[in-house]
Parts: C-alpha cells; sequence; structure tokens
C-alpha cells in the first residue's frame, strides 16, 4: 500500500501545481485505500474491559455467560486473570463502589486488584467484598475460555494443555480464537495438533459440504480414541440430521478406517503385555526347567526360591537406605548376586539334606518339598512378619511410555523383559561353553553312562538344584518390583512354572522361553473374553489335550536315557 501512496502522489505533484483539486483527490484516494485495508484486531480498551467485566455480577446465569464469551473471543491478556480468579473464587464485588475487584489474601486482609491495570487499588477485610458465585455450567465455561486464551501463552507446555482441552470442548465459538493461534503458531508438532482440533469444531460447525468433507480427511489421518470417538458421535447425528450422503459416506469410512488402525495397535498392546507375562513366567520356570529336566524332581519349594530372592532384595535395599541413602537406587544391581546365592545355597541344603535321600521316588519327593515350602514360609513370616512388604523400584523403572493411539508401555514390564532374555541368554552359555553345562546336559541325558566317564553325578545333581534355586532367586528380584513381598508370592507362579515347562519339553531351555511366552500371549487374548481365572482353565484344559497329543512337550531332550 506504501509502494502505491508514493506513486499516486508523485503522479499528482508532477501533473498539477500544488492546485486544490489535487489535494481532494489525493484525499479521497487516501482514505478509500486505508478503508479497504485490513485491520488488525483490537484489544477491550479499558473501559470496554471494565464494562464487559461488570456483567461478571449480573443475577443472570446467560449474562455472565455471554460475557465469559464475549472476553474470551477478544484474546486480550488481561483477561486470563480475572476468570482465573472467578473460577478459584477470587472475583469479588467491592461494597464501596460496586466495581469489580480480583481479591488477593494476604494474612486477615484481602487485597483489591484492579482488573484493568492489574495494581493494588485497596485492602480491606472480608466483610467490604461480595464474592461473585459460580454454578456448574460456569465453572465449565470459565475452564473452556481459559483453554482458549492460554492458545496465546509464550510456554509451549500451556498451549499445549489448551489445545487438548479446546479439542475435549469442541466448542465452535473458539473456533476464531484457535485460527488467530495457529496463524502465530511456530511449531509444527504443535501446529498439526492444532489443525486437528480445527478439524473437529469445524467436523461439527461447518457451514458447507467442502467444509465438513475436508475436516473428515484431516481426523482420518490421526489414529487415536479421541478421533475415532468425534467420528463416531458425528455418524450417529448425521445420519439422524440427514447430512448429505456424500458427507455421512466419508465420515463412516473415515470411522472404519480409524477403528481398524486402532484394532491394529490394541492387537499389538496385548501382544506386548503378554510378552511381559510370558518373561515374568520365563524367570520363574527357567530354574524349575533346569531342576526338574536335570534330576526329575518335582520341587513343590520351587516358589519360595523365588519368595527368598524377594526378601533378599527387601533386605539389600532396606541396608542401603540406612547406610548410603543416595545410593539406595543402586541396591538393585547388588540384590542380583545376593538373591542368586542366597537362594542358591537354600537349594543346595534341601538338595543335600532331603531330596538326596529321596531319588526315584518321585511321590515322596513331591510332598517333603511340599513341607519343605511349610517351612520356609512359616519361617518367612516368624522373621518378617506376615504382612506385606514393599520394594521401592529404581526411577528408570518407574513410569510408562503412553503413545497417542492408546498404547501404553510401562517400563518396568520392559526392563523384566529384557531382564528375563539376559538371564536366559547368560544360561545358554553357562550350559554350552562351560565344564559344569557339558557335565549337566550327560547326566541329563544319560545319567549312567555319565557316572561311568567318572562325572560325579551326585555333586552335579547338587549343583545344579542350587543353579536352578538361584535363578528362581534372580526372579523374586524382578517380580518384587511389580508386586508386593509377601511369604505366598512364590505359590501364585509354582504351577505356571510348571505348566510352562511341560508345555516347552522338560529340560529343554529354548521350549521353556516358547512355552513361556506363548502361555502368556494365549492369557493375555483371552482374559478380555473369559476373564482371569477362566482364560487359566481354558489353557489348562488346552495343556493337557496337548501333553495327551506330544507327551514330551514342543522340544524333547534326545538321548539314550532319555529315550528309554
Amino acid at each position: 500500500m506504501r509502494t502505491v501512496m508514493t506513486a499516486v502522489l508523485c503522479r499528482f505533484r508532477s501533473c498539477a501545481n500544488n492546485s486544490l483539486p489535487v489535494l481532494f483527490a489525493v484525499a479521497a484516494i487516501f482514505a478509500v485505500l486505508v478503508l479497504a485495508s485490513p485491520q488488525p484486531a483490537q484489544a477491550f480498551s479499558d473501559e470496554e474491559l471494565r464494562n464487559v467485566t461488570e456483567q461478571l455480577n449480573d443475577k443472570s446465569s446467560t449474562k455472565k455467560l455471554e460475557a465469559i464469551e464475549a472476553m474470551a473471543a477478544d484474546g486480550d491478556p488481561r483477561v486470563a486473570p480475572i476468570l482465573n480468579a472467578m473460577l478459584e473464587g477470587n472475583l469479588f464485588v467491592r461494597a464501596s463502589d460496586e466495581h469489580v475487584v480480583i481479591g488477593e489474601k494476604k494474612g486477615k486482609v484481602w487485597n483489591h486488584i484492579d482488573v484493568v491495570s492489574g495494581e493494588v487499588v485497596g485492602e480491606s477485610g472480608s466483610k467490604e467484598l461480595d464474592k461473585i458465585k459460580i454454578n456448574n455450567r460456569l465453572r465449565g465455561a470459565l475452564r473452556d475460555a481459559l483453554a482458549a486464551l492460554n492458545l496465546f501463552s509464550q510456554d509451549i507446555g500451556i498451549r499445549t494443555a489448551a489445545v487438548e482441552q479446546v479439542m475435549d470442548a469442541r466448542d465452535p465459538s473458539m473456533l476464531p480464537l484457535l485460527i488467530r493461534a495457529i496463524e502465530r503458531e511456530e511449531d509444527a508438532t504443535l501446529l498439526a495438533r492444532m489443525e486437528l482440533a480445527r478439524a473437529t469444531m469445524a467436523l461439527a460447525a461447518g457451514e458447507t459440504t467442502e467444509e465438513r468433507l475436508t475436516a473428515i480427511e484431516v481426523l482420518a489421518s490421526e489414529t487415536t480414541p479421541q478421533i475415532r470417538a468425534v467420528l463416531s458421535q458425528f455418524v450417529a447425528s448425521a445420519e439422524a440430521e440427514s447430512y448429505q450422503p456424500e458427507v455421512v459416506a466419508a465420515a463412516k469410512d473415515a470411522l472404519a478406517d480409524v477403528e481398524g488402525r486402532l484394532s491394529m495397535w490394541q492387537t499389538l498392546g496385548d501382544v506386548y503385555r503378554g510378552i511381559s507375562l510370558g518373561s515374568v513366567l520365563l524367570l520363574a520356570a527357567v530354574g524349575l526347567a533346569i531342576t526338574f529336566g536335570v534330576m526329575g524332581v518335582i520341587n513343590m519349594a520351587h516358589g519360595e526360591m523365588i519368595m527368598i530372592g524377594a526378601y533378599t532384595t527387601f533386605v539389600v535395599q532396606q541396608i542401603f537406605s540406612s547406610v548410603i541413602p543416595s545410593g539406595s537406587p543402586w541396591s538393585l544391581a547388588i540384590a542380583v548376586p545376593a538373591a542368586f546365592v542366597v537362594a542358591g545355597l537354600v537349594g543346595i541344603v534341601i538338595e543335600r539334606c532331603v531330596i538326596r535321600f529321596l531319588y526315584g521316588r518321585p511321590l515322596e519327593t513331591l510332598l517333603a518339598t511340599w513341607g519343605v515350602s511349610l517351612v520356609l514360609q512359616q519361617a518367612i513370616r516368624s522373621i518378617f512378619g506376615a504382612t506385606n512388604q514393599q520394594v521401592t523400584a529404581p526411577d528408570f523403572m518407574s513410569g510408562a511410555l503412553e503413545l497417542s493411539n492408546g498404547l501404553v508401555l510401562t517400563y518396568n514390564r520392559l526392563w523384566i523383559i529384557l531382564f528375563s532374555l539376559i538371564v536366559v541368554g547368560g544360561i545358554a552359555i553357562v550350559l554350552r561353553y562351560t565344564a559344569f553345562g557339558l557335565q549337566m546336559r550327560a547326566v541329563t541325558q544319560n545319567r549312567r553312562m555319565a557316572g561311568s566317564v567318572g562325572i560325579r553325578t551326585g555333586d552335579v545333581d547338587a549343583l545344579t538344584f542350587g543353579l536352578g534355586s538361584g535363578i528362581a532367586g534372580i526372579a523374586g528380584v524382578a517380580l518384587s518390583q511389580i508386586s508386593n513381598v509377601s511369604p505366598n508370592l512364590g505359590q501364585t507362579y509354582i504351577i505356571d512354572s510348571f505348566m510352562v515347562v511341560v508345555f516347552g519339553g522338560v529340560g529343554n531351555l529354548w521350549g521353556t522361553v516358547l512355552g513361556a511366552f506363548s502361555l502368556g500371549i494365549v492369557n493375555k487374548f483371552l482374559e478380555p473374553v473369559a476373564g482371569a481365572v477362566l482364560a487359566k482353565i481354558f489353557v489348562l484344559i488346552a495343556l493337557i489335550l496337548f501333553i495327551q497329543k506330544r507327551p514330551k512337550g514342543l522340544f524333547a531332550l534326545k538321548g539314550r536315557a532319555v529315550e528309554a
């Protein structure tokens, strides 16, 4: 515009000798250009802001609501403190002059803050101030208005929260303010979210078919439960109000696409939860797979080895908290080897004192280990009490990764999955590349031949039982991070552990891994349909039928003794 005006002035200056008609012509052209040019939006003047604030004291809730909407639509930065004070019950009418002020309590005195200048203009006791009352309808309007005003905040976190509130409200009256915020926004991620909020409003308040179709196209690109709800609600209202057929068809197609993608993410979430459950079962069962496979002993005290590992973790954490408070997060690194050693030593004592006298008598062994489990539970109750003990998880295991599509990945489960894989990998290395592992495999496949070549099978049995018990203790460390520690902790997993071992193949490590993850995933897919209890019953029945077909499990060990 400045260039045009310069050219006009030069033109007329060269044509005449400053004649009066020329000046009138220049003035007319200038006026036309000024009036035709777009004017920036103006905030409230001081008088306008004071007048609209006085309307908040109206007896009619409708008048108050109109004032709130007008203040929010203007976008004046002075409006937010006023509305926030009203929402918090700090907006008053001063008795001396009937003016609306913001009250700020300082001890027994209330400061009067002017709504226009934001400065303290007086003070008094509470009797001089009459609070402006609000109802639930006004509270909702105030929250929506503040959310809209926060769209212009300097803090990106506040703007992000405001966009989410605007999207939830889906109030068409906020659309002009949202458009202004979109024009000013520089963050690409937040800008995309604003456009999504704009589409939700346009879907409901769009005046033309093209506007609604554009909004549907934008919404169809997102995969969130929130967008699914918006589209589902619109489809229902569009069919009831007989919207244009192309709009209804596009909305239905978009809803189907969103639901399909959400279903896929839900399936992935179920798989993750199944793997996390499988990792817990794997930690509980991998030690049992070793002892049961090598020794053929049905150890009903295996769950108590898990419990001992959990209580070892609790004791180590308590020691760290009392001696080195700042180092308590590192207690978990000490608890892992400590639990392995303590549970392993207990396992060796049980093998030497009880099990070694009962080889070849499975029923007596089962009853004896069951009695040992009761003794260990009572010993723990006598030492630590019958109440549950809590182990505090480190900060890096707290919280969860929440994706916009509704998928939630808890950090403690992620760490347990990783931990279980590390444990299994370590056991595989020991069994394959160490002399002890070679001797263990030899005893598993043919005990008599192993003894004839000089392997001390009795020592191998004791060390094997200690290794299996130590691994169960490590499982207790992991379980203490996701549940309370109690004397009955191990009993929760003993039956599931046997199911995993039998399903995968007795004595087969990789069969145990596959069996744990398979049963965990199947359980998580059945639980939403049948419930947790019935899901376990169905899995047990399916496992019994499977064992009738394959008695040796998925992966049977090979060897002369095994095949005999």
